[in-house]
């Protein structure tokens, strides 16, 4: 017995349900191609205008950065990552300092102000450090909440790098020496 298809119901062919995957695969790719390409040629989101303090009292703003490769690292002293980090990032100031690198260390709002100076005191760091007594800093990377989060700014004042944790020293060091060549 045959069963009668009935018109409104109809099955595409082989033929046409590949035409339809390629196109959908052709589409999915380009979508993608387009994000990647936003990603890459897009550029640089400015470094937001804030106002830092230094345990020392100087008091400077973004803008005043201008010129330099700077590395704006949010830490805490009881962050073990941050910690252990500490000593790569000396090392990169050292290193690239003479050449328009610098470094802002800024403590996080919950880090107590005696923790934050007993740490720089005896880890002599050579870099400034602030206090983000009222979180005003942290809020105004993006709401900077877990450490270690750095940001590597150009001389043009634009965030070039992100960096959310660990990190590897080479690749550190390379992002570095690629914001001073430009």
């Amino acid at each position: 017995m045959m069963m009668k298809q009935t018109p409104w119901i109809r099955v595409p062919s082989r033929r046409a349900q590949a035409g339809s995957a390629r196109w959908i695969t052709l589409v999915l790719a380009v979508l993608v191609a387009a994000v990647g390409g936003w990603f890459v040629l897009a550029p640089a989101p400015d470094a937001p205008e804030t106002r830092f303090t230094s345990i020392q009292g100087e008091s400077f703003t973004t803008s005043n950065l201008r010129g330099k490769v700077v590395l704006v690292n949010f830490w805490a002293t009881s962050c073990v990552t941050c910690v252990k980090k500490m000593p790569m990032i000396t090392d990169s100031y050292r290193k690239y300092g003479p050449q328009g690198y610098d470094v802002v260390a800024v403590a996080m709002q919950y880090d107590p102000a005696n923790y934050v100076l007993n740490f720089v005191e005896t880890r002599e760091l050579p870099f400034t450090v602030t206090l983000d007594s009222m979180g005003e800093i942290a809020k105004a990377f993006g709401d900077v909440r877990l450490t270690p989060t750095a940001f590597l700014i150009d001389r043009n004042g634009r965030i070039v790098k992100r960096y959310l944790g660990d990190v590897d020293e080479a690749v550190f060091f390379a992002d570095i020496e690629n914001a001073l060549r430009s």
